[in-house]
């Protein structure tokens, strides 16, 4: 590709075009935004693989039409999470199919079995980050909510407004 002896032209392949796709990737996150790498709905974890992947194909790749591809496919991948994310914010529907809905552990102090069941949530998981919230009585507990993101959300105290738990399942 360099013109280079074949283990000389590998080492200086690898070195540039990985530094390439990085530069690329930085700058497409800038334009995108953090989200492209917080905390992750299932959607957004499935992108952050099929860059790293693509970033992989793109740092072997031996030809400038390979490199270029991966590189197109990670500008695609960002440009559809961007597309994505804009529909999510204009319409509650939109984002239904591509997140979870968050899920009720614990209601009142009392443990949501079925729903622990579902999740695959084990009570020594909910005690955990019970005693991580400081919660020094079960009886204090007003709900144990599972996030879109896969948190464990704590909220306790004397009282729960509605508002907190909407659209929590």
């Amino acid at each position: 590709m360099f013109g280079l002896p074949d283990y000389l032209d590998h080492i200086v392949r690898a070195t540039i075009l990985g530094a390439l796709c990085l530069a690329f990737i930085i700058a497409a996150v800038r334009f995108v935004g953090l989200r492209s790498f917080s905390k992750m709905t299932a959607f957004d974890f499935v992108i952050t693989l099929a860059t790293g992947s693509l970033l992989a194909t793109a740092t072997v790749a031996t030809s400038w039409t390979a490199f270029v591809q991966a590189v197109a496919g990670i500008g695609a991948l960002m440009a559809v999470q961007v597309a994505l994310a804009l529909r999510r914010r204009a319409s509650d529907s939109a984002g239904r199919w591509m997140e979870n809905e968050p899920l009720m552990l614990m209601r009142d102090g009392v443990f949501l079995e079925p729903a622990m069941a579902e999740s695959r949530v084990t009570r020594d998981d909910v005690m955990a980050k019970l005693r991580g919230a400081n919660v020094l009585e079960l009886a204090e507990v007003r709900a144990v909510v599972l996030e879109t993101t896969g948190d464990i959300t704590v909220l306790h105290g004397d009282r729960l407004e509605d508002a907190l738990v909407e659209g929590v399942r």
